[in-house]
């Protein structure tokens, strides 16, 4: 595993104005954490309590319909943060579970040591302020795109925004995303083939 928050320091002087101090103040925080391919790093019923900054690898959120299939809510690549949102800062059960697809590591905090950081560095407040406006304008183009795009666009905008997902996905998780039949995905992607 790597031991070097190189690619977690520029990530975060990435995201806001940070000094190299206040930077690495914030990186010594995280811990390392590696994640099997298909252990879960989020269990449904759980309280989300890790915050983690994927450096490697490839993980999905899924949670199951009323009946019982499986729905892929979210895929999240390297150089993200992945968590529960709504598990983590209102401190209930999740309903969501979110699997490795590959081996993945990455940088956790738990939920004492983020809010440890909030309250004692300001940029990491903005840092944090910053990839929850992000998240939450991706969760709002994605929830317009499943009402008024046709599977065919929601495709092509996914083969076009999030190619990693094409790559490291199985197809029945993709089309669980995209809101469609596996044999739908198999026949849009012979069209998009034929182009």
């Amino acid at each position: 595993m790597n031991s070097d928050k190189t690619i977690l320091l520029n990530y975060l002087k990435e995201i806001i104005s940070l000094s190299e101090e206040r930077a690495l103040t914030i990186a010594e925080a995280f811990r390392s954490r590696h994640i099997k391919k298909g252990e879960l790093f989020l269990k449904e019923g759980s309280i989300s309590d890790e915050y983690l900054f994927l450096e490697k690898g490839f993980l999905r959120s899924f949670l199951w319909d009323t009946e019982g299939n499986e729905v892929t809510v979210n895929f999240f690549a390297q150089n993200n943060v992945v968590f529960e949102v709504a598990s983590f800062f209102q401190r209930i059960p999740t309903q969501e579970n979110i699997e490795a697809l590959t081996d993945s590591y990455g940088w956790v905090l738990s939920f004492r040591e983020l809010n440890e950081l909030f309250h004692t560095i300001p940029e990491f407040r903005e840092l944090g302020r910053a990839l929850l406006v992000r998240g939450f304008i991706a969760f709002k183009e994605r929830t317009i795109a499943m009402i008024n795009t046709t599977a065919e666009q929601r495709y092509e905008i996914l083969l076009r925004s999030k190619p990693d997902i094409i790559q490291n996905a199985p197809l029945k998780y993709i089309a669980s995303y995209l809101g469609i039949t596996d044999s739908s995905l198999s026949r849009i992607r012979k069209e998009f083939s034929k182009k």
